[in-house]
């Protein structure tokens, strides 16, 4: 009998080792995700960021505001911020809100110049209850874009966006020429065969007032900022 407690025994403590081991190696991996994480907003201002309308004579800084780590857009005049850098091979998530009745926005993806209103680029729409719609800007195109006299691919199901003024997330993955389109956690929308596969990244500014935060962008493999 002493033999077999001493085995069992013996079974625990190698199991509580394995299970320790794989705590310890599951949290090594997190942290090193972690560490790969880009944020493009710092919360405090528009390091990073390109803030553009086609009205040269328009004060952007009426437009485009910080505080307390939420970027503040009016919707007037249009217009985007956009990364100073190119991204491609990466998870980009990013929350928003609609502070008045809701209305129209987008993130626009693969973005290439010149800046213009709008764009070649691949929106992922934000505009109330159609969020995750694609819009193709400016001859991008890709497989599920059936339809050739509307640029507009619906979202997959019915909206799941927060009733306005509550915090919204949006999540894209794009991973060579395909496009996961997430939000609130569920996939919304796909493209593949995409024929613009890296660029800049946008927030536009497009008739109403909306918030941004927590703009973050992990790079996947072999992805992150495009060499210049």
């Amino acid at each position: 009998m002493g033999r077999i407690v001493g085995l069992v025994m013996i079974g625990v403590v190698a199991l509580a080792a394995a299970s320790w081991a794989a705590d310890e190696a599951g949290a090594e991996q997190s942290a090193a995700d972690e560490a790969k994480k880009i944020a493009l907003f710092n919360g405090t201002d528009f390091t990073g960021w390109k803030l553009f309308s086609p009205d040269e004579n328009a004060d952007l800084a009426q437009t485009w505001s910080v505080k307390d780590g939420v970027v503040h857009c009016t919707g007037s005049p249009a217009g985007y911020m956009r990364t100073t850098r190119q991204y491609e091979n990466y998870r980009l998530t990013w929350e928003w809100r609609w502070t008045g009745e809701g209305g129209n926005s987008g993130c626009l993806l693969h973005l290439s110049e010149p800046d213009k209103v709008w764009p070649k680029s691949i929106e992922c729409q934000l505009m109330s209850t159609n969020a995750a719609d694609f819009w193709l800007i400016d001859g991008t195109d890709f497989k599920e874009h059936t339809n050739k006299e509307d640029r507009r691919v619906p979202k997959m199901h019915e909206h799941n966006e927060k009733e306005l003024g509550k915090w919204n997330k949006g999540m894209a993955v794009c991973e060579g020429d395909t496009i996961k389109l997430y939000i609130n956690g569920l996939l919304q929308n796909q493209a593949t065969e995409a024929t613009v596969t890296k660029g800049y990244i946008a927030f536009q500014s497009e008739g109403a007032p909306i918030e941004f935060r927590k703009i973050i962008l992990e790079p996947l493999e072999g992805g992150g900022p495009v060499k210049e």
